[in-house]
């Protein structure tokens, strides 16, 4: 595979004139963020006959902090609570009308494996209404929804709750698994002699501890790694991976000074002061993210903290409905969820490239083209990672050597791309991002006029999603 990469990139258009032009083209649309709403353009709906329409009637999130601050004293059920109320004040929903409730999440706490449930249980919902927690690394959130999306379509429910909570400030970590197993075996010893002849096999080693790292199962290798791989397999320079992630903080600060973060709800943590909005944009220079030495593949990467998303806690969470019992109790829904998919892929060579294998299928399954598309909120895991599938999404060779397409789907014009920042600067607490990525397409959907928004996210295991939102009339 990394020689068919090679081969791809030689293929490929030069990247220098792109990289040159990334910037000052995603910074033309900064007036996009003072306009005023304008109505979308008239297109057919892609409502389907016989299939229900399923809407999104709110969606929410606490504050997205940098690991270690005003979150790092808490629980993830705490912060999944925290979004779950800010979901019920933000809408008024009385709590015994949610049928059912489901968060993702990836690292989980071993105290609380369904932190839905006791999310829910916290935040006030009925021991009557059933919740369960989905893992599916970046993508967990997304697959909460489309969960969700798949019980009421089936008929089983008509309001479903679906969020993601992630707390990097405080993961995991186990003893060795000699050690483990010497205290379960101790812990079921009978006599003082048993338990005594256990403790004398205990060596110094028994006690290193197995620290949990953000790496793949099957290759042992972390994302930053498998990012600065792909990054150089795409020719993906150090400048033009500055460059992307200086544009995504500079307009998710423009988004944030001119309030179009609508989704942030205030979060007072127990024992601090409330937290209101996120923390870790901070637009710098190309000379000061220009110093940083590269983080995973010393001392020649081009992936560097600069110029990836940092460790996250926040929370999220989605009010769905059919759109039936969102009309008949008043509400004025925001979106339609429409067609979704999901992608599996190498998870060596090709872990971070779920955008370029899931967007062409989710436009076939609904009929529309690039073209069609106002509004494109992708994932931004690393700049490398996210310049990577654009550049594979506009080849020829990348789509037909290996997707086995007949041609390129193309890229997303960079003016309709990530325009209110991504999770290079808004945070990426991982299972929390898929929420985001939908209500702010949605947002974005209704303030620049336009009907249709593709969400798309790439995940760990080599595994994407893909997902078109459509705007509720106005």
């Amino acid at each position: 595979m990394s020689s068919m990469l090679t081969h791809a990139i030689r293929n490929l258009p030069a990247s220098s004139a792109w990289a040159a032009r990334v910037f000052a083209r995603s910074l033309s649309c900064s007036s996009q963020l003072q306009a005023a709403a304008v109505q979308p353009k008239s297109k057919k709906t892609l409502a389907k006959s016989g299939v229900k329409n399923i809407v999104v009637v709110e969606g929410v999130r606490i504050p997205f902090l940098q690991s270690g601050t005003s979150y790092a004293d808490l629980m993830p059920h705490d912060l999944a609570r925290a979004a779950l109320q800010g979901l019920l004040n933000q809408t008024s929903v009385p709590r015994d009308v949610v049928d059912y409730i489901v968060y993702g999440t990836v690292i989980q706490e071993v105290k609380t494996s369904n932190v839905a449930r006791e999310a829910a249980l916290g935040a006030g919902f009925s021991d009557k209404t059933p919740a369960h927690t989905v893992t599916m690394a970046c993508i967990s959130s997304n697959q909460a929804m489309t969960t969700g999306v798949g019980m009421i379509a089936a008929g089983q429910c008509d309001v479903v709750v679906a969020g993601g909570v992630e707390l990097m400030s405080d993961v995991p970590i186990r003893h060795s698994r000699k050690m483990r197993k010497t205290m379960l075996t101790l812990n079921r010893a009978k006599t003082l002699g048993q338990k005594l002849s256990l403790i004398s096999k205990i060596r110094p080693d028994y006690f290193a501890p197995e620290l949990p790292a953000v790496a793949e199962f099957s290759t042992s290798e972390t994302m930053g790694h498998s990012a600065d791989r792909l990054a150089a397999a795409f020719g993906i320079s150090r400048l033009e991976q500055d460059e992307y992630a200086l544009r995504s903080h500079t307009l998710a600060k423009k988004a944030q000074d001119g309030g179009l973060l609508l989704d942030v709800v205030p979060f007072k943590v127990p024992g601090k002061d409330t937290v209101t909005k996120d923390n870790g944009i901070r637009p710098s220079s190309m000379e000061q993210m220009g110093k940083l030495k590269p983080a995973f593949v010393k001392p020649y990467g081009t992936v560097t903290a600069a110029n990836s998303s940092f460790l996250t806690d926040g929370a999220s969470a989605v009010l769905l409905m059919s759109e039936e019992k969102a009309l008949a109790m008043g509400y004025k829904p925001k979106a339609y969820l429409r067609d979704f998919v999901y992608v599996s892929q190498d998870p060596k060579d090709q872990l971070l490239l779920g955008p370029t294998y899931a967007t062409p299928k989710v436009l076939e399954k609904a009929g529309l083209t690039m073209a069609d598309i106002d509004v494109f909120e992708f994932h931004e895991a690393f700049a490398g990672q996210i310049l990577a599938n654009l550049k594979a999404m506009d080849s020829d060779w990348f789509a037909q050597n290996c997707m086995g397409r007949k041609s390129k789907v193309g890229a997303p014009p960079l003016e309709k791309f990530n325009n209110w920042g991504g999770s290079l600067s808004l945070g990426h607490p991982f299972a929390a991002t898929g929420c985001r990525l939908v209500i702010t397409a949605a947002h974005r959907l209704k303030k620049e006029g336009g009907q249709y928004g593709l969400v798309a996210a790439c995940a760990a295991g080599g595994q994407g999603h893909a997902m078109i939102v459509e705007l509720y009339p106005q």
